[in-house]
């Protein structure tokens, strides 16, 4: 008996006006064709057709560039030894999305906060070009291009890694940003208010209450060569299997901290004391030097989720360990930052963390916070599977692009003036940046990069906050923060009565 499939197809391509890309004329047009009957020997010969094509591409017998604005089947494309390197003329200048149906998170809100300072009056030439003394490049996109002028070296790769992400953003997205020009600046300490007392037009990781600048997501996302800490959506899966090694009641409970302690730290190492039990903590300090010498052999992130505890605090500024601290399942004692990055904000005391306040009581509150964690163990679980939830679900990879899109996208709304290329601007791409990469740094950026653009349309950002619900949200965290003071107040008292 002859066995018989019905295959229904589509066929779709990209109808152009002489114009060219950049002129926004390109459009999809689809037409179905006919029902097709196909014998059993036909189907396995277009599934051998697609496996030969499959084995030619990854081969490079076949350019990849012809399925351009569908894929990216061959992800870099080098030239040889001899040749200079230089970015493709045929990647994606469009994407065949669809309306995304999800609604960002809330901390996507944060987006129009920081762009508030110039709503009224826009960002003009003048303010951008005013934060040139401290910013570490110029950022140009044209027509879905990048082109970077560096004004000095930063500390380690972080540029390297940041403009990285970026490329990985307009592959993932192409041709949905519009022209823009930015400045950046990679140093961990904000820089302050520009001229005449105004904000500065500058992006950067981290701020706090005096500073006025743009956040941005850190360059760890995609890396971090220097102490071989994996790309995030690498790291993130391997971290939540190890999270599920240990249960959170057969954890050590007590506090766990490791890192540097040379960057304004010593009051968290004064709380080592003579044992453990006596500030309930295990703290140590991380020789990067050493760990570097041993293949950071005692450094995986991914085992470190052992304890009921785990502490944040900030070091000169904001620390990248945050996120790492925060996916760990543990109830986090997060010592009440100056500084805020891109995300933080959305957390709030009691729900993601416990908080800390940090003064000369120190010692005492970390002892309290895991004492109370130990005689209220459902609650301090929830608070710590609250917290890594936050970071799995809301801080995936899809949303740090998605942000990065979004920020991108209002800051470009408020400019008032076309963006141009600067005279000492050179183009950038995936290839002229890891082609001529080697070793980790070649590794992280392949194992980071985007292979395809996105099927979807970014999430929708939700609206921002209006005057009083943002009072609200600010005064509801310091409420709770006030109540955990008050529980250790009355604690501290109790115990001195007895």
């Amino acid at each position: 008996m002859k066995m018989e499939n019905e295959i229904f197809l589509k066929i779709c391509w990209w109808k152009s006006s002489s114009s060219g890309p950049a002129s926004g004329t390109n459009r999809k047009c689809c037409r179905p064709l006919e029902k097709i009957v196909l014998t059993t020997t036909g189907v396995l010969l277009i599934f051998l057709t697609f496996f030969v094509a499959a084995i030619c591409l990854s081969s490079g017998w076949i350019d990849s560039s012809i399925f351009s604005g569908i894929s990216y089947q061959k992800p870099l494309r080098c030239t040889t030894r001899n040749q200079i390197q230089t970015c493709p003329r045929d990647y994606p200048t469009t994407n065949m999305d669809r309306p995304s149906n999800l609604t960002c998170p809330s901390y996507f809100k944060w987006i129009y906060e920081d762009l508030k300072p110039w709503k009224e009056t826009g960002i003009t030439k003048e303010m951008v070009e005013s934060a040139n003394k401290s910013a570490t490049f110029k950022l140009v996109i044209l027509s879905g291009k990048v082109y970077v002028e560096k004004y000095r070296p930063s500390f380690q790769t972080r540029d390297k890694f940041t403009l990285w992400g970026i490329l990985q953003l307009l592959r993932l997205y192409p041709g949905k940003l519009p022209d823009l020009e930015l400045m950046f600046n990679c140093d961990d300490v904000p820089s302050g208010r520009g001229p005449n007392g105004g904000p500065p037009a500058l992006f950067r990781y981290c701020a706090d209450q005096w500073s006025q600048e743009i956040m941005f997501p850190d360059w760890s996302f995609w890396g971090w060569v220097e102490t071989n800490i994996k790309p995030w959506n690498q790291l993130l899966e391997e971290m939540v299997e190890g999270n599920k090694r240990i249960k959170w009641k057969d954890r050590v409970p007590f506090a766990y901290w490791k890192g540097n302690p040379d960057v304004n730290r010593k009051d968290l190492m004064a709380c080592r004391g003579s044992n453990e039990k006596e500030w309930n903590t295990l703290l140590y300090a991380q020789d990067w030097g050493k760990e570097a010498r041993t293949g950071f052999k005692q450094s995986n992130l991914a085992e470190q989720c052992t304890q009921r505890y785990k502490i944040y605090i900030e070091g000169w500024t904001w620390s990248v360990s945050e996120k790492y601290i925060l996916t760990c399942d543990s109830m986090t004692l997060f010592v009440m930052p100056r500084y805020y990055d891109f995300f933080n904000r959305g957390m709030v005391p009691l729900q993601h963390y416990w908080p800390i306040i940090r003064d000369n009581n120190l010692c005492p509150s970390l002892k309290f916070a895991v004492e109370w964690g130990n005689n209220h163990t459902d609650l301090a679980q929830k608070i710590g599977n609250a917290s890594s939830n936050f970071i799995r679900e809301e801080l995936k990879m899809e949303y740090v692009y998605d942000y990065m899109f979004h920020v991108l996208n209002e800051y470009s709304k408020l400019l008032r003036f076309k963006p141009s290329l600067p005279p000492g601007a050179v183009e950038l791409c995936s290839e002229t940046m890891a082609c001529s990469a080697n070793g980790m740094m070649r590794k992280f950026m392949e194992d980071s990069m985007v292979k395809s653009p996105s099927g979807s349309s970014p999430c929708n950002i939700p609206p921002p906050y209006d005057l009083s619900t943002l009072q609200e949200f600010i005064e509801k965290k310091s409420d709770l923060t006030r109540q955990v003071q008050m529980w250790q107040h009355e604690s501290q008292n109790k115990n001195k009565t007895q």
